[in-house]
């Protein structure tokens, strides 16, 4: 990781900061953060900011591989059970009067999905933030995500290190860990486990038949 205590040197495209997996600037103003996430050249990349604090880092394949299993469950589970849901990708969730914004891997709305449904830009200054949020701990962020998710309010987070977390926000605005998702009722939290543990030994077709299956049978 590479640490830089000035801004003033940044150019467009983060490619000239000869990126290795992350990098953090200090003391880089909002505008200039915006600049840096809405170039082109610089939309691999993910970009977490907080007061000024701004963390560049390049995704790993392993960290892809995870979120897209997960998205591929979260979508047949949301098949099977006709629940509404309205995905967000990854992305960028901000807002310049809390000086905080981040890229969840992937992020839905469900409860409010009726509210952004018709909306290809989401405002979160006006509209309501995602529902749910999962975020891939394969390298851990020099920059704390949670307390940006709080300061986002969204309302459950799932965080996957060696398995999925599920983490709701509480009443005095922290986040807590439970069993179950309260956004995704059901969810089978372990059996989804269990199958992305698998995601190197089974074809993608084969694993997701199996889960289907698993999930079926237990309705």
């Amino acid at each position: 990781m590479i640490v830089a205590n000035k801004s003033a040197a940044l150019t467009d495209d983060c490619s000239e900061l000869g990126l290795p997996d992350s990098v953090v600037l200090e003391g880089v103003p909002w505008q200039t953060y915006q600049t840096l996430r809405w170039k082109t050249p610089n939309d691999h990349l993910r970009m977490t900011y907080d007061h000024g604090r701004l963390e560049i880092m390049s995704p790993q394949k392993k960290h892809g591989r995870v979120i897209h299993y997960i998205g591929l469950m979260i979508y047949e589970w949301t098949q099977l059970k006709q629940i509404a849901i309205d995905s967000g990708g990854n992305m960028t969730c901000g807002r310049e009067d809390i000086e905080k914004a981040l890229e969840p891997d992937l992020c839905y709305w469900i409860a409010h999905s009726e509210m952004v449904r018709d909306k290809d830009e989401v405002d979160l200054n006006v509209d309501p933030p995602p529902d749910l949020a999962l975020e891939v701990d394969v390298t851990r962020s020099s920059i704390p995500k949670l307390p940006i998710y709080e300061a986002l309010k969204i309302p459950e987070v799932w965080r996957w290190r060696r398995s999925i977390e599920v983490l709701h926000l509480s009443d005095e605005g922290q986040y807590i860990p439970s069993a179950e998702s309260i956004e995704l009722p059901g969810f089978p939290i372990r059996i989804a486990d269990q199958f992305i543990g698998l995601r190197n030994s089974l074809k993608q077709m084969e694993l997701m038949a199996q889960f289907n299956a698993a999930i079926r049978s237990i309705q």
